[in-house]
């Protein structure tokens, strides 16, 4: 494995599931709405069917071509979606209050460590579906290892994974994409980097089986902590 990968120099990741822990911030702030107001669903629930919407908004944001919106108006609006699902009461502030939230996601415990682990060896680089500003108050503000460069699909307007985010991404580090290993907690960004030549570390942290495909990664393991093993041989 190590001989394989020999020839990495940059790892980008995907931030929010992967090194984010979206579930540990935005459940409690479920909770936390829905007891205000005595209301009875389940947070757990909610931010499951919230997740899952906020990815069809994207899929659809890029599919469909007609205009990027953005991370946050995709939570925005899947947060809607998944209100009027679950007939929960609320108001745009409800909404606004619960998407910003996520300006205070902090990173999962093995993804602090590991990074610090593996900046010792690799160019790190945040490659998110994050608007901008959001990405860099993140990494900044709670990531306790040094990232060489964050990038937003804000630059090509297009959601992951459309390929010309990892296009971008290969061209503002001046490395072959070969040379770069996209890390992922997600099967579906780990094939659309593999698909545009990028070696692919999957972290399978939620236990999920990869998608039916050749494009497979070129090493999967539980957390970053087994991830930085692997790499460092």
């Amino acid at each position: 494995m190590q001989r394989a990968l020999g020839d990495v120099r940059a790892l980008t990741f995907d931030m929010f599931g992967t090194v984010l822990d979206l579930s540990g911030t935005l459940v409690p702030a479920l909770r936390e709405f829905l007891l205000a107001r005595g209301l009875p669903a389940d947070p757990a629930a909610l931010w499951d069917d919230w997740r899952t919407r906020q990815r069809i908004e994207q899929h659809q944001d890029t599919i469909l071509m007609l205009g990027h919106r953005g991370y946050l108006d995709s939570a925005r609006r899947a947060l809607v979606h998944t209100f009027r699902r679950h007939a929960v009461p609320h108001d745009e502030s409800d909404v606004l209050g619960l998407v910003q939230a996520f300006y205070r996601l902090r990173p999962f415990d093995d993804a602090q460590q590991g990074l610090l682990r593996l900046g010792e060896r690799y160019r790190l680089v945040a490659l998110s579906n994050g608007d901008q500003p959001l990405v860099e108050h993140l990494v900044g503000n709670g990531v306790d290892a040094e990232f060489h460069q964050c990038l937003s699909v804000d630059r090509v307007g297009r959601f992951k994974p459309h390929p010309s985010v990892y296009r971008m991404a290969a061209a503002e580090l001046g490395h072959e994409p070969g040379e770069i290993l996209m890390v992922a907690s997600h099967a579906f960004d780990i094939l659309g980097a593999r698909a545009c030549g990028f070696r692919g570390a999957y972290v399978n942290r939620y236990g999920l089986p990869y998608e039916e495909s050749s494009l497979l990664p070129n090493l999967e393991a539980r957390d970053f902590g087994e991830l930085a093993d692997t790499l460092f041989g």
